[in-house]
């Protein structure tokens, strides 16, 4: 297992390194945020009114409303990335590591539009009568030939590979460490309680996820951000200081590794970027899959639902996360005890302790990951599930169910090294065929997103208004009845 994480690792190392999937993702990001206008800035605040206040198209199909795709993606988003990962990125890579991932989100929300967009323009029914889209569909229905078709059968591999490794062992392991650490709990018990939940939840795929989520995720995100900002509030002196040394740091290449300076700059590029993928996933094509479930009545406005989920997760809960770690001085703090620096396990949770009375901060901290980790683990399952729908058929979807609900277990009860650079190593793996086929599919992206803006500039357009100004759109009369462009229906 050693051999195979350090194998895992370096592989993992030359996928997020400067010359492949680094400038590959940010590339993507700007080139789409060009095409697109600024889309994330002109548009975010009707499109979280549109997410979080109107939550649902009255009258449109698929499977759960709008509000509940964007709390199941959230569900899958928010989880240990914002917790142990924003800890990760900064204990190695400096408090610059957390301007990278702010760069990293913002950008990535164009990139989470136009996956999701694609996502519910491609998408179709499977069998049992449930909407089923992604990359490992728009990739192949996007891109006709033999390039397509590789594309989407390589994401969907590495998708349902890297469920069971981000989606779902990293973070039943987290779960049982903190529970040990802060309440004594035995990681085996941790683990019984965890499967039998999760199956429990599984079972009755995204509408019963959705219905979970859309409960369960609000709640834990404003638990989480009150005592994150309790704690700002304590150290507002500290706020200013904190910022000069994100933004110093960012481009001085000052590492918490050591001190050291010029290779340090690239330390906090990758890790910034790494562990801000790996907790908004904006790239990565996972949130499309969400998307494509979505009651909506166009894929623009779906789209740009599913975009505001990049902003909560890294603009909102990564920032959170980044400044209490960095204003109360965990992010440098060498433990007493063993002579190093904090590990990024117990980091942010340190960081909690210091900043709030008594043993609060680490009950915050456990049962915000607890909370977090778990809707991560929904979440992945049904990213996982339409993937192998994808590749083997629906029969092969609830034995997927079961059996990663029993994984959960196994990620509690098992030391974990080998599993954390692997599910690094697959994020990446996904992120590459999904990001070359946004650079290809970006001309239609653009300009179907500039159409439907142009009629519907607020997003308030009801069904019957964007029938109208739709009717004679090339491909409009395909995606409304599945046949060629996306797909309403079965094929």
């Amino acid at each position: 297992m050693e051999a195979l994480g350090t194998l895992f690792g370096d592989i993992s190392s030359f996928i997020w390194g400067p010359f492949c999937l680094i400038p590959l993702l940010l590339g993507t990001g700007l080139y789409l945020t060009i095409r697109l206008g600024g889309l994330q800035f002109v548009k975010l605040a009707a499109s979280l009114r549109l997410g979080l206040l109107k939550r649902k198209d009255d009258g449109a199909e698929g499977d759960v409303s709008q509000f509940q795709a964007l709390t199941t993606a959230l569900a899958a988003t928010v989880g240990t990335g914002n917790i142990v990962g924003v800890a990760t990125a900064i204990g190695i890579g400096g408090p610059g590591a957390l301007f990278w991932m702010w760069v990293t989100g913002l950008l990535g929300m164009a990139s989470k539009y136009s996956e999701a967009f694609l996502g519910v323009r491609y998408r179709g029914t499977d069998s049992a009568g449930e909407k089923s889209g992604g990359p490992q569909y728009y990739l192949q229905r996007g891109i006709r030939g033999p390039l397509g078709k590789f594309l989407a059968l390589f994401f969907a591999i590495a998708a349902t590979l890297a469920s069971f490794g981000i989606g779902n062992m990293t973070q039943g392991n987290s779960i049982a460490a903190n529970l040990d650490n802060s309440f004594g709990v035995t990681p085996w018990v941790t683990g019984v309680i965890l499967t039998v939940l999760s199956l429990a939840v599984l079972v009755g795929g995204i509408k019963s996820i959705g219905k979970v989520t859309a409960g369960f995720v609000p709640v834990m995100i404003v638990f989480y951000v009150a005592a994150s900002i309790y704690i700002l509030i304590a150290n507002v002196g500290g706020i200013p200081a904190a910022f000069g040394e994100i933004f110093t740091d960012a481009f001085t290449g000052t590492s918490a590794v050591g001190g050291f300076t010029g290779s340090a700059i690239i330390i906090a590029v990758q890790y910034g970027v790494a562990r801000g993928i790996f907790s908004n996933e904006s790239g990565m094509g996972s949130a499309a899959i969400a998307a494509a479930a979505a009651q909506t009545t166009h894929p623009v406005r779906q789209g740009l639902v599913s975009m505001t989920q990049t902003f909560i997760d890294t603009i909102i809960v990564v920032t959170c996360t980044g400044l209490v770690i960095i204003t109360t001085g965990t992010w440098n703090k060498i433990d007493e005890a063993t002579g190093e620096q904090v590990s990024a396990a117990l980091m942010t949770g340190e960081a909690f302790t210091h900043g709030l009375p008594g043993q609060w901060g680490h009950w915050v901290v456990t049962l915000g990951l607890v909370m977090f980790a778990f809707s991560t683990i929904l979440g992945w399952c049904y990213y996982g599930e339409r993937n192998i729908e994808r590749l083997i058929g629906r029969k092969a979807v609830m034995p997927f169910r079961v059996l990663f609900s029993l994984i959960v277990y196994v990620g509690c009860t098992t030391e974990l090294t080998a599993v954390w650079n692997f599910s690094d190593m697959m994020n990446g793996l996904m992120a590459l065929p999904n990001l070359i086929g946004l650079l290809i599919m970006s001309g239609l992206i653009a300009r179907e997103t500039r159409w439907y803006l142009k009629n519907d500039p607020k997003l308030e357009a009801g069904k019957a208004q964007i029938e109208d100004f739709m009717k004679d759109r090339d491909g409009w009369s395909q995606w409304k009845s599945g046949d060629v462009i996306g797909s309403s229906h079965q094929r």
